[in-house]
């Protein structure tokens, strides 16, 4: 018999870390599209240009929201629809700058409507009602969004080997057999997280790992709190 070159056995990387280490260098994983981020931002401009002008600025500055989140997203819908994105720290501080803009936005109308409750202003029971559902909703998605921007490095880097550790506990994490095996959270998950959060006053199914994700949703199961409770007791008893 002839001497026969014996190859070494070729290591295999597991299929996960494949695709993984392919979507740090731009590969075959597609990034998260931008367009339910953005039309979620895009909702909550409209429910705050639907509010009471008694709960948003006064007159001369109440163009100020609406301009400067234009600003805001235009240019970064733009940039993450580019099809060489790779991240990057203008992108994030643009968001990040979206992000807080809206809900201190929402902020000063939660407290303009408790400043008028607590004074006993005039206002009828259904534009108290509509007005606090507005600012609700508007609760969710802005802390739908930080949830979105913030966890693991945010929405690009969570498709990568170089994500930090995760900020929130998914199911589909602690049972991966639910799940394809390179499963990411995408803003429906975060947009749920916010949800059920703001409505149970607390976690539900996902559960917050890091300090400041147990303190984002502390502050947004208060501000919903506080909306539902004392503005719909408030209602009843004007309907009344």
């Amino acid at each position: 018999m002839g001497r026969q070159d014996v190859k070494p056995p070729q290591v295999m990387e597991p299929a996960g870390e494949q695709r993984q280490a392919k979507a740090e260098w731009g590969g075959i994983s597609k990034h998260e599209s931008p367009w339910y981020p953005s039309l979620a931002a895009l909702a909550a401009l409209v429910l705050w240009l639907l509010l009471p002008e008694r709960f948003t600025l006064p007159g001369a500055y109440s163009w100020i929201v609406p301009v400067l989140e234009g600003c805001l997203l235009v240019p970064l819908i733009l940039t993450r629809l580019m099809a060489g994105y790779r991240g990057g720290s203008i992108p994030r501080v643009l968001s990040i700058c979206l992000i807080a803009l809206i809900n201190i936005a929402n902020l000063i109308s939660l407290v303009e409507l408790l400043q008028h409750l607590l004074n006993h202003g005039k206002i009828s029971g259904q534009s108290l009602l509509l007005s606090a559902a507005f600012i609700w909703v508007t609760n969710v998605i802005v802390f739908a969004l930080w949830y979105w921007e913030l966890d693991r490095g945010g929405p690009y880097l969570r498709r990568t080997v170089r994500h930090r550790q995760p900020d929130f506990l998914f199911p589909q994490m602690s049972s991966p057999y639910c799940a394809p095996e390179d499963w990411n959270p995408d803003f429906i998950d975060y947009f749920y997280v916010s949800f059920t959060n703001a409505t149970a006053f607390s976690p539900t199914d996902t559960m917050p790992l890091t300090n400041w994700a147990k303190l984002l949703m502390t502050v947004q199961s208060f501000a919903s709190l506080v909306t539902v409770g004392l503005v719909a007791a408030r209602a009843v008893n004007i309907l009344k």
